[in-house]
């Protein structure tokens, strides 16, 4: 699976009272959260997203709260994947259930910059930043993790992999 497209940078420490602010939790409509998403931060953010974007961060990404309304927002508002250097591991975890690639790798994330292209190779963990001509190396995702992606989350996976319908 190769995702494609520009990136949004930020730095260490974005927590998820940043990404998605609490006033917010009480919504379930992923569009909605999208909506709203990094808008303390960066209130420009979700008018300059275009679908397959890829957000670029520092340290311990994800930080905070352990709500599943993060990585929500974050793809529900077009973002295709997640670079950082680290991180906070429920982050991390709730990103993969809903289906989010989120890639560590220290130098891509001190290294590409806002409105670069980006290409990434889930299979290889391989990460492109096209407009600088420069390529990093993240841990490849295992088999049965894309397969996750791929399907959209753990719920339709295994929805897909116990023959249950969407109804």
């Amino acid at each position: 699976m190769t995702i494609h497209g520009r990136a949004h940078k930020y730095g260490d420490h974005v927590n998820t009272d940043v990404i998605i602010p609490a006033r917010y939790l009480n919504v379930s409509d992923a569009q909605e959260l999208a909506a709203h998403c990094m808008e303390d931060l960066d209130p420009q953010f979700v008018n300059r997203v275009q679908p397959g974007d890829i957000l670029v961060a520092g340290e311990d990404f994800g930080c905070g709260s352990s709500r599943e309304h993060a990585p929500i927002a974050i793809k529900a508002a077009g973002i295709s994947a997640v670079i950082a250097r680290s991180f906070a591991r429920i982050f991390f975890r709730n990103a993969i259930n809903i289906g989010l690639p989120v890639l560590v790798s220290p130098e891509a994330a001190a290294e590409i910059e806002s409105g670069d292209e980006v290409k990434i190779d889930l299979a290889a963990g391989g990460i492109t930043d096209v407009t600088r001509g420069k390529a990093y190396q993240a841990h490849p995702f295992p088999d049965f993790l894309r397969d996750i992606i791929a399907a959209g989350g753990l719920i339709p996976y295994t929805r897909r992999k116990l023959g249950i319908g969407n109804s």
